[in-house]
């Protein structure tokens, strides 16, 4: 180019630079000339959600998401995957609708994050470069706890915790099954993605089991005290289930510290337990990406800016979804899907000069407890004093106590509008 348009090139380049760390800084400035470049790492529910919504709120914005696979498999829903009462294709979401709204999608790994430049590397060996990075790493499995839980044990005890092979595992592991065995699931402490997956999990085996293996029970040893909705739960595990759900604390026992894979046992305090299905859940941290960017705090999870979702580690790289510290939310896809539309609300206003609107965020959990109920855990959450604090809960309302056959047609109307929102299908 020539030297008059170079320099043009260069002095607007200077000032969409300056303008971006103005704009997060509270101060006006003049709105750049150059399209901001933002690169999304993560194509889940919350990397889905962010980058459709910043096309929708700035189209001028380029747009481009990484992720290593296409299709997406969805993890809500998978449980009913695992019993019959949907197909594991049904869970299968193409990037088409992220393309269609102006997302580039790169099917592709970032390997390292580098923030003085803004630029990220790829799997595949090339760079790309960024004015916002947003990454949505999701979670990474703990090997090793329980002893004897290590990377090759999935194989045999499925933690079924990714959908897609691991649920079809479980799932041939349950067919296999002989009238009157037993299905054990080993519950972590700690954070976890979707916190009532497990008991909702337990719900719909043993509904599946009442009509194919009734003399068959399902223990589930937990290593925490408390579960969501423990009195909704267990109230309706007797009602429905009778004698066939048995919840084993960690004072009875709940905690599993060594597992042998070869034979499907399971040991604790209270002994050996031999199984025929060991649904083995391990501990989680954020995906690896996030650990070795050094998004992750020293306790393991990624501590952010609640507003904007900027990594108080790393500047102008954002952190969304299951693997970042907000507050009172869950881990769940919903929470990611709201924490995905304040983040891009904050880098569109951002990029126009504005500073990030006020922050309020939702989420819903729904547990399906038979093919025909469910119950549902509402939330709702505002920023107070720094942090994420539950600002209301609906699920005390009355009607959202008790499972009923109008949540489970919520639960699916939910869960069609999740895959609109995110992935534009």
């Amino acid at each position: 180019m020539g030297v008059m348009r170079r320099r043009t090139f260069l002095r607007r380049g200077a000032i969409f630079a300056a303008g971006l760390g103005a704009a997060w800084r509270g101060r006006a400035f003049t709105p750049p000339a150059v399209a901001p470049r933002v690169v999304i790492v993560g194509g889940g529910f919350a990397g889905g959600c962010c980058a459709l919504e910043l096309r929708r709120l700035n189209p001028a914005v380029h747009v481009t998401l990484l992720d290593a696979d296409a299709p997406y498999v969805s993890c809500p829903m998978s449980n009913e995957a695992l019993v019959g009462l949907r197909s594991l294709q049904s869970l299968s979401i193409p990037r088409a609708g992220l393309e269609r709204s102006g997302v580039r999608f790169v099917r592709d790994e970032v390997t390292t994050v580098d923030p003085r430049r803004r630029r990220v590397r790829l799997r595949s060996g090339g760079a790309m470069v960024y004015d916002r990075l947003v990454v949505a790493p999701g979670i990474r499995f703990l090997y090793g706890t329980p002893e004897g839980y290590d990377e090759s044990a999935p194989l045999r005890m499925p933690h079924a915790w990714q959908a897609g092979p691991q649920t079809q595992l479980l799932a041939a592991q349950l067919h296999a099954m002989h009238d009157g065995d037993t299905v054990a699931i080993s519950v972590p402490s700690g954070l976890m993605r979707c916190p009532p997956g497990p008991y909702e999990r337990a719900s719909l085996i043993a509904d599946w089991l009442t009509r194919h293996r009734p003399r068959s029970k399902v223990l589930i040893f937990d290593a925490n005290n408390h579960f969501p909705r423990q009195d909704v739960f267990t109230a309706a595990w007797r009602e429905m289930y009778p004698g066939m759900i048995e919840w084993i604390a960690p004072a009875d026992g709940g905690v599993i510290t060594r597992v042998d894979a070869k034979t499907c046992t399971l040991y604790g305090a209270g002994g050996a337990h031999r199984v025929a299905v060991a649904n083995v859940i391990p501990p989680q941290a954020p995906g690896a990406l996030a650990a070795e960017s050094g998004l992750a705090s020293g306790h393991g999870w990624c501590p952010i800016q609640p507003t904007t979702f900027e990594s108080e580690l790393l500047e102008g790289v954002h952190v969304i979804g299951d693997a970042c510290i907000a507050g009172a939310m869950p881990k769940s896809a919903s929470a990611a899907r709201s924490q995905a539309l304040q983040c891009a609300a904050a880098l569109s206003a951002s990029f126009d000069g504005h500073a990030a609107p006020v922050a309020a965020f939702d989420s819903v959990c729904y547990s399906m407890l038979s093919g025909g109920s469910a119950l549902a855990i509402h939330g709702t959450f505002a920023v107070s004093d720094g942090e994420i604090r539950q600002d209301a809960v609906t699920a005390t309302a009355p009607g959202q106590q008790t499972p009923t056959a109008e949540r489970a047609q919520e639960a699916t109307a939910w869960y069609e509008r999740m895959r609109s929102q995110c992935f534009g299908v």
